[in-house]
């Protein structure tokens, strides 16, 4: 008899393997799918999935997740009782050099596995989904319940379509469904199109960085332990319905968070102040309300303790795996 797992998607990316850790860490057996696709170099996911799951039991398969007929293989293969969907094509501004890869994973790959979980009578599908969604919001902090009609970034669109389509498939299927809206996340093992990646890379080298809005602008930044423990939390109560905001429920200056970087390096940077990007948002910030009383979640990291860890990580990983 097969051994009921969780399938989690994206297993490789940042937010991914810090889930299927405290996932397995939990005793939960977790099958992994990732396509190591090159948005950035594959080797900081290799390292992640090398270092971060290296004392764990799991399955790894390079799968790209719209691709229909190898997924259906591996559903085949593997019991898989619940879906942690976390991959996507990540970034606003990649977009405007490949529109289609926001389609093809967001889209076509969400469409994949709400189709598979069908199917194979999947018991609970958790979504990662995005505050950027709120697009440049009426009031703030934005709610579950506001509307989302207008998203300013195609990867935006490409989120709200994900919870759309995950909705029709709970009403028409009954399947239980949440779809997690997470706010800015950050942490050792991040992306290197990030904000704290790249300002804290150009402290080091000496480099200038450029500050998009005048540094003006404001996120809720929410710390990886806290957002893959939400993760967690919705598997585990697996709710009919649901639409949730993850974040810190505190936006911080953009300006902040480099001074803190400043300070946790040693380095002052020097800043190229410039206008906003197309599809940025001024400011994010999370309504945790409904974490708290449907997931029983609450953040614990400030971002006065998350960027040094951040820091210290990057020094560790860049000292270790450079020629």
């Amino acid at each position: 008899m097969k051994q009921a797992c969780i399938l989690v998607t994206g297993g490789a990316g940042f937010i991914g393997v810090h889930v299927a850790r405290r996932l397995m860490q939990g005793g939960h057996r977790v099958i992994l799918v990732d396509n190591f696709n090159p948005y950035y170099d594959p080797a900081l996911k290799e390292a992640r999935v090398q270092k971060l799951l290296a004392d764990t039991h799991h399955t790894l398969y390079r799968v790209d997740i719209a691709d229909h007929n190898a997924m259906r293989e591996i559903f085949q293969k593997h019991s898989i009782a619940s879906i942690c969907h976390l991959a996507a094509q990540a970034g606003v501004r990649y977009a405007a050099k490949d529109p289609f890869a926001y389609e093809h994973s967001n889209v076509q790959g969400t469409l994949t596995l709400l189709e598979l979980a069908r199917e194979f009578s999947v018991r609970n599908v958790v979504i990662a989904s995005s505050s950027s969604i709120y697009g440049d919001a009426a009031h703030y902090p934005v709610k579950e319940t506001d509307i989302t009609d207008k998203p300013i970034s195609l990867y935006a669109a490409t989120k709200r379509a994900s919870e759309l389509m995950a909705y029709s498939y709970h009403h028409l299927y009954n399947l239980p469904i949440t779809c997690l809206r997470f706010f800015t996340v950050y942490g050792p093992w991040g992306r290197p199109d990030m904000a704290l990646f790249s300002f804290t890379k150009a402290a080091l080298e000496g480099k200038p960085i450029d500050v998009f809005g005048q540094g003006h602008m404001a996120r809720d930044f929410t710390y990886i332990d806290d957002i893959a423990d939400g993760v967690v939390k919705a598997l585990e109560k697996n709710l009919p319905w649901a639409v949730v905001n993850l974040g810190r429920g505190k936006p911080e200056s953009l300006m902040h968070m480099i001074e803190l970087v400043e300070s946790a390096t040693g380095k002052t940077l020097e800043k190229n102040l410039l206008p906003m990007q197309p599809g940025d948002v001024q400011k994010t910030w999370a309504d945790i309300t409904q974490a708290k009383a449907l997931l029983g979640w609450e953040p614990k990291t400030s971002l006065e303790e998350g960027v040094p860890r951040f820091v210290q990580w990057y020094r560790d990983y860049f000292s270790s795996n450079t020629p």
